[in-house]
């Protein structure tokens, strides 16, 4: 079973207000996965710096993998508006941050997101979402790329989108790739 400090409570629900929560069944699952990973390399689990590590490495990874839990259709919620407009539409610079389903390991960037609209438009900020729920899946970048270009494409039926991701990906630079 997962516990908290009240101080930590507040940190944690700062982060985690806004996503779906897994069962606790299944973060005990991952907390414990966690314990066997670091006894698997020798480390004491239960040492003053690690005691709680499973707990909370359970709670980051179940941040950072909030994108199976969320719905697309549900971000967008009537964000879609009828709109004459006929030039690109860009939204630039969008932070991204997720995690390479080869490693584990995060990587981090940005994302260009461009549509010509076809008789509709989209929120900007809900652009911002659909990469986020994207992002917040274990990934790869050319999938992650697709994803958004085909959510955008069903949801809009723009005349043409373009995606551009530029990433680091942890999985190299630590690595030495």
């Amino acid at each position: 079973m997962i516990q908290r400090r009240n101080s930590d409570l507040d940190i944690e629900e700062r982060f985690t207000r806004d996503i779906t929560r897994l069962p606790e069944s299944d973060l005990d699952r991952i907390a414990s996965a966690y314990r066997q990973l670091l006894e698997s390399v020798g480390e004491d689990s239960d040492r003053e710096g690690l005691r709680r590590t499973p707990d909370r490495a359970a709670r980051a990874f179940e941040f950072l993998t909030q994108g199976y839990r969320q719905d697309i259709e549900e971000i967008i919620n009537d964000a879609v508006f009828a709109s004459d407009a006929s030039e690109i539409i860009l939204v630039k610079d969008i932070e991204l941050y997720s995690l390479c389903e080869h490693h584990l390991l995060p990587f981090i960037g940005r994302a260009h997101v461009a549509y010509i609209p076809n008789g509709k438009v989209i929120g900007l900020s809900k652009v911002a979402r659909i990469v986020d729920v994207f992002a917040r899946r274990l990934q790869i970048q050319e999938n992650l790329t697709t994803q958004i270009a085909e959510s955008l494409m069903g949801c809009l039926e723009p005349s043409g989108v373009a995606v551009v991701v530029e990433a680091k990906h942890l999985c190299m630079m630590m690595r030495g790739v």
